[in-house]
């Protein structure tokens, strides 16, 4: 029990530290994170009352979260931060002193002040919906393309140029239909939309197409760029289930499993073609 409580009074103490350091970066949230970082101090001296031990926080585990947030923004950093709070509100039922159930309602209470995403303006997180089109978009048509490429031409230098020159026009498109898209919304920033769309489908485009300049077996290409496709989906719905608290499971099923079907018939209309037109490269 003792263990217990020194590991929830390091816990407590570890993150008033993360708390209080990314108050002093986010001057927009200050008084939200600065509120949860004295709830967090409040705790640890409660467990020091029992312990009667100082205890020093978690240094790694400060610079490591300091670090997510710093790349990949502040709603995504102390929201998975908290997902490990479920773990900690175990330790202090154990406990089962007087102030556990106040200190598992704080705790409760932190999570859903950092649940509702209007909490927390990050310019960053606004632009994720422009992001996704790019990624999604890319993901669906090309991979598509590249397994209709693939079957019908049966090269993999070809089917990488063809696919480069298809994905290039569709990234331009995509980010020209984001930019009058956001115009008509009266966006503040519609060019910088369009800018991240456009560079999202572009950068989706050459993960997918790298696997075909640097084999020369098709299939294998297309089963590498098919792999790196539901990384990226795997990736990308993990943050976004965690910064937007979306369900993972059911997002990365849905954009997973579109992907590879639009694959799977593009692919049957490569053959169809290849077999009506005898085409041979």
């Amino acid at each position: 029990m003792q263990k217990e409580m020194v590991n929830s009074q390091k816990n407590e103490i570890t993150e008033y530290f993360i708390y209080k350091e990314l108050a002093k970066r986010n001057k927009d949230n200050k008084e939200l994170l600065s509120k949860i970082a004295e709830d967090e101090l409040k705790h640890y001296n409660i467990w020091k009352g029992y312990t009667k031990k100082d205890v020093n926080p978690d240094k790694l585990k400060i610079s490591k979260y300091l670090l997510i947030s710093r790349i990949f923004g502040l709603t995504f950093g102390v929201k998975l931060m908290e997902r490990g709070e479920a773990r900690a509100q175990i330790s202090y039922e154990k406990a089962n002193v007087k102030e556990s159930k106040k200190i598992i309602q704080d705790e409760k209470k932190h999570e859903e002040e950092l649940k509702n995403i209007n909490s927390i303006h990050e310019e960053a997180l606004q632009y994720t919906g422009s992001v996704m089109l790019g990624l999604s978009d890319a993901l669906v048509e090309l991979t598509g393309a590249l397994a209709g490429f693939t079957f019908a031409l049966q090269d993999s230098q070809l089917v990488a140029i063809t696919g480069l020159i298809t994905g290039i026009a569709a990234s331009l498109s995509m980010g020209s239909s984001e930019y009058l898209v956001k115009k008509e919304e009266e966006a503040k920033k519609p060019m910088k939309a369009a800018l991240i769309t456009g560079i999202s489908y572009i950068a989706t485009v050459f993960l997918l197409i790298l696997p075909y300049l640097l084999l020369k077996n098709v299939y294998l290409s297309l089963t590498w760029s098919l792999a790196d496709a539901i990384l990226i989906i795997l990736l990308f719905t993990y943050y976004n289930s965690i910064a937007k608290g979306y369900s993972f499971r059911r997002r990365f099923l849905s954009v997973a499993g579109l992907s590879l079907s639009v694959a799977a018939i593009s692919f049957g209309i490569g053959l169809l073609v290849r077999t009506i037109f005898g085409i041979t490269v």
